[in-house]
């Protein structure tokens, strides 16, 4: 299953993530004041900078909306962010015909029912291994690492050892 994974990740010019349940471990927290706050794992973001750092653009589509994310979005440096967006097949043929790519050039990893439409269309669509069994079951394959658990950090990593820029990244900290 592995060189199925990297085969397809081998043409992967964008790569979008949900946020509930994938950058975090899909818990809310409301404060009494009505805020949200979210908690993210360090790992998950540099994996993005280093994937940004390859060439590969990429994308966050969540269906709620939250200052928080677009905070996060910014010290990643990720590109193109959509919030409050339930249908994310929209989305996706947006960003598409905005940026000139197909199907097959997106990578997108997701947890949830919402995802799924996506998870089917794109040339990869993973699952986190919290995700929905359902969702898990119809994904090109599942990380092994929960969501807000390094899920995001081995998507990208996934994508930069299948376009031979893994190590490279990695050798940069030696």
């Amino acid at each position: 299953m592995h060189t199925e994974l990297l085969e397809r990740a081998r043409n992967v010019r964008l790569a979008i993530f949900d946020v509930d349940g994938v950058l975090t471990d899909g818990r809310l927290y409301f404060l009494t004041d009505g805020s949200e706050f979210k908690t993210f794992n360090t790992l998950d973001g540099h994996g993005i900078k280093m994937l940004i750092n390859s060439g590969v653009r990429t994308a966050i589509i969540s269906g709620r909306k939250t200052p928080v994310v677009e905070r996060r979005a910014q010290n990643l440096g990720i590109q193109h962010l959509y919030q409050g967006r339930e249908d994310k097949l929209v989305v996706l043929d947006e960003l598409l015909a905005e940026l000139e790519l197909n199907y097959a050039q997106v990578a997108y990893l997701g947890d949830d029912l919402p995802d799924l439409p996506v998870i089917r269309r794109v040339g990869l669509g993973m699952a986190v291994a919290s995700a929905d069994a359902f969702v898990r079951q119809h994904a090109h394959g599942v990380t092994r690492a929960r969501g807000g658990e390094g899920a995001a950090r081995e998507f990208c990593e996934l994508i930069l050892e299948a376009q031979g820029n893994l190590e490279a990244a990695q050798a940069a900290y030696l």
